[in-house]
């Protein structure tokens, strides 16, 4: 059989061919791409006299196979893994690694990079030259030979590392889920979710029991509904231990990343990892970072200290479960009793979906006929106002044991003008599956992360650019979240939650009072919420910081001094993400850049003001967003963007007021 990477996909918009893909094809088809890559640049080195044509150009154009593979198995590594496909990882990461780096450290096609920065182009490609030239010097090119020759060695290894680290959480979260055998013990949790333990412990292996699966932060939704106070104390230590200690144990991989990545920037010519990663931010230093992280700890700490007091919480266990019962006295809402009204289709057809179409225009028309790499993924095909297709977009709601932990966005064909593809993105989530025949009950976090998630999609889907670098959500990583983000304000607005928000059984509409009782609840636990999220990303900022000279021996001893430091170390809080399971920062790509969530959420919260100082959920409002920030991608400056859309800087002051850290 053809390996089925070697050719374009005849599928609508190139989907891979899922039902003919097989574990065995990976390997040979990465091997052929880079062998098919190699070569394109040594025809790119020997084209004559350097223009961004035959040199710019063309490289956006190679590795088209490679290209092809690799999304294929990143998505596959993530959300379905296998025996096979964790073995190919082992070997590909670092073999792509250096494939990179001969790339990137190649003097020859340097020097043409260099030769085409005065060339006469337009605006994108003036733009895509000097991207090439700005990542070839930060990848090291301007390096002495010895020096490129050990960069090519550190970034070998860290690709094994993060590998590593990632495999270990995986199967560290999924031996760390907690049997429980006395449906009694299970006292607070909604039928749906017992039912939903009782299939999961079948699913991985259990005869008979409830299997309480771990997400991937800190804080696991099931503390918020359990009565047994010392089933929460047992969930919560098996979560906060995860990497510590066993066949799984990351501390040594944390060790090990944050050393190698202080050896590199300092060979690059950096202080420290995190100035490298936070000068090609819209941030720009880490100054700047650490400016505003530490003047939102201390108002954090004391609304943390405030809820506290207030909610009695004894323990860290305690803590969403105390909260969820003041909740009910003071605002009379009961997370509970809002699920039967949050059903996943109905969210994301009347909710998601239509919020989309109300603001944007496009259709979401269901692809029964497409394929996915697992069963539970299903395709829509999106069509533009005027019926224009647009792309597809692809879900994976349910957790397994299999995937990764979290959610995320990925695109699995890129738009580009130059390459005449359509953006074909994926949502993945891990949403606990139920038992047969049994309605998808979420959480109102779980439908937030739905909005946020196909807020991604939408800046993937949107993407109108010439150039594959420059498409969807290739904008700097303090940005990325900041489209998701504001997609998020759709999930309260009334004529919205009105259409989505109806009892999965009598299709009756949540009821008003309870609606006006879950908005006014909103800000609650603020002081919570953002003391966890300081913690991890001040967290990162320290593992970042450290150099060359710094020895670091002790992971938790490390941790707890961090935040001591910092001023967010609450005993009752902790990160939202620990050392030993921050996948963010350890094998996700956010290293050094998790405080981009918040700097995003500056952005977010002024243009949720802008949204609502011109009429809200608007066509024109949804146009003029799309037209000058989503479309844009990386082909423009991120800051100019945002600009071009608010017509000014950013203001801070609509993110104290919305976190209450006025």
């Amino acid at each position: 059989m053809t390996n089925p990477f070697l050719v374009p996909s005849v599928l609508p918009y190139g989907l891979p061919d899922f039902a003919a893909i097989r574990d065995e094809h990976y390997l040979p088809a990465f091997e052929a791409g880079m062998a098919e890559q190699r070569a394109e640049i040594e025809a790119i080195v020997a084209a004559g006299e350097p223009t961004f044509a035959n040199t710019i150009e063309a490289l956006e154009r190679s590795g088209r196979i490679l290209d092809r593979v690799s999304r294929v198995f990143f998505t596959r590594a993530g959300a379905d893994t296998t025996p096979r496909i964790e073995e190919v990882r082992s070997v590909v990461a670092p073999l792509l690694a250096a494939h990179a780096d001969d790339i990137a450290l190649d003097p020859r096609l340097f020097a043409r990079i260099r030769a085409v920065q005065d060339e006469a182009l337009d605006p994108e490609s003036a733009r895509l030259a000097q991207r090439y030239l700005t990542d070839a010097v930060r990848a090291g090119a301007e390096l002495g030979d010895a020096e490129k020759e050990r960069l090519k060695a550190l970034n070998a290894q860290l690709s094994r590392l993060s590998t590593t680290f990632s495999a270990r959480l995986l199967a560290g979260a999924n031996a760390a889920a907690v049997h429980v055998h006395d449906v009694a013990k299970l006292d607070g949790m909604s039928p749906g979710a017992i039912s939903a333990a009782a299939a999961a412990a079948t699913s991985r292996g259990h005869e008979g029991g409830f299997l309480l699966t771990l997400v991937l932060p800190t804080g696991q939704p099931v503390l918020e509904s359990l009565t047994d106070r010392e089933l929460r104390r047992q969930v919560f230590e098996a979560s906060i231990h995860r990497g510590l200690g066993g066949e799984h144990d990351t501390r040594d991989v944390v060790l090990e990343i944050t050393a190698l990545r202080a050896e590199r920037a300092r060979l690059l010519g950096y202080p420290t990892h995190a100035d490298y990663v936070i000068e090609d931010a819209t941030a720009g230093t880490v100054d700047a970072v650490a400016s505003m992280l530490a003047d939102l700890a201390p108002p954090a700490m004391r609304n943390a200290d405030s809820e506290a007091n207030e909610i009695g919480a004894l323990e860290p266990w305690d803590w969403t479960f105390a909260a969820e019962q003041v909740r009910r006295e003071r605002f009379e809402v009961d997370a509970a009793l809002l699920r039967p009204y949050l059903e996943l289709e109905s969210v994301l057809q009347h909710g998601v979906f239509h919020a989309a179409e109300q603001l944007y225009g496009i259709q979401l028309h269901p692809r029964h006929d497409l394929v996915g790499y697992h069963p539970d993924v299903r395709f829509w095909e999106v069509f533009d106002v005027d019926g224009t297709p647009l792309g597809l977009f692809g879900g994976d709601y349910y957790a397994r044991e299999s995937k990764r932990g979290g959610a995320w966005m990925n695109a699995l064909v890129g738009q580009s003008f130059l390459l005449d593809e359509k953006p074909v993105v994926m949502n993945t989530l891990n949403i606990t599956k139920p038992a047969e025949g049994e309605p998808t009950l979420l959480t109102i976090d779980e439908v937030r992360t739905l909005f946020h998630e196909f807020g991604h999609a939408l800046h993937g889907l949107f993407s109108a650019v010439r150039y594959p670098t420059f498409s969807g959500t290739s904008v700097p990583r303090d940005f990325v979240e900041f489209p998701s983000q504001v997609n998020e304000m759709w999930l309260a607005r009334p004529e919205i939650l009105a259409r989505y928000a109806r009892h999965h059984l009598t299709g009756e509409p949540l009821p008003a009072e309870l609606l006006e009782k879950l908005l006014a609840s909103r800000t609650f636990g603020e002081g919570y919420r953002t003391t966890e999220y300081l913690a991890a990303a001040l967290l990162d900022q320290a593992w970042h910081t450290i150099t060359v000279d710094d020895t670091v021996t002790d992971v938790e001893a490390f941790e707890a001094e961090a935040l001591r430091k910092a001023g967010i170390a609450h005993p009752l809080i902790p990160p939202r993400y620990r050392s030993t399971y921050f996948n963010h920062v350890f094998a996700g790509g956010y290293s050094a850049g998790y405080y981009s969530y918040i700097w995003s959420e500056v952005l977010d919260a002024d243009t949720v003001a802008w949204f609502a100082e011109n009429g809200g959920l608007r066509r024109e409002n949804g146009d003029h967003f799309r037209r000058t920030l989503l479309s844009r991608g990386g082909a423009v400056d991120a800051m100019d963007a945002y600009r071009a859309f608010r017509g000014r800087d950013p203001q801070i002051r609509n993110l104290l007021e919305r976190r209450n850290l006025t």
